[in-house]
């Protein structure tokens, strides 16, 4: 790499073809080839590159060094998803400054967002703004814990008022339109009953359960 002064695109894809050609020259044939940089366009220009040169070993992804949680989450989504997007990647790692935990957590939110794992609940919410009229950000973690066991790729959505909530829960499998400390609970896209906000996700979780006995 020396007549390369930076960590480009270009040098990172070189380094990896010498490695690649080094092994080869020395007899090993089960490689497995990875790119690492914190900077994000680096990272996803030097691995397209590195496919476009002619790679056909495994890649494994991440963008290395990414930071704590919420950066590092947003960084990696970007970073691994655009490649996976591009059907570049067959291993992955999500760096964060946190719990390894939530590193295979994010991991899995990624490949979910592309509908590369599906053996899990999908569970959507809205923003909070002036017509929330239920705890939605309460309601939705409660959701995501009581769901967790769940091995289905259902959608269920979670909204605070009366205005977007039914037309979204419509399009879910299960979803609560809230209201005046109240909601309403949709299932298959057709509302069920009006229940209290206390109540919301007992009654939801029995929806869910009924249908999966």
């Amino acid at each position: 790499m020396n007549e390369y002064r930076h960590p480009t695109p270009e040098a990172l894809a070189v380094s990896a073809k010498r490695s690649i050609e080094f092994f080869e020259k020395n007899g090993f044939e089960k490689i497995v080839v990875s790119i690492k940089t914190t900077d994000v366009l680096d990272f996803i220009e030097a691995n397209r590159l590195l496919v476009k040169n002619g790679c056909d070993y495994p890649i494994h992804i991440g963008v290395t060094e990414a930071g704590i949680e919420r950066t590092g989450s947003v960084r990696n989504a970007i970073g691994v998803g655009t490649l996976l997007q591009d059907g570049i990647g067959d291993t992955m790692r999500i760096s964060l400054t946190a719990d390894p935990v939530v590193e295979v957590q994010v991991a899995k939110d990624i490949l979910k967002a592309l509908h590369l794992y599906t053996k899990e609940p999908i569970i959507l919410s809205c923003p909070t703004c002036a017509r929330t009229e239920i705890n939605v950000e309460e309601l939705t973690n409660e959701v995501i814990r009581r769901t967790a066991h769940i091995k289905q790729p259902i959608k269920i959505v979670v909204m605070g008022c009366a205005v977007n909530g039914p037309g979204e829960s419509q399009e879910a499998d299960y979803g609560i339109a809230g209201g005046m400390k109240q909601g309403a609970l949709y299932r298959k896209g057709k509302p069920i009953a009006v229940v209290p906000e206390g109540d919301l996700v007992d009654e939801l979780i029995k929806l869910i359960q009924n249908d999966f006995k």
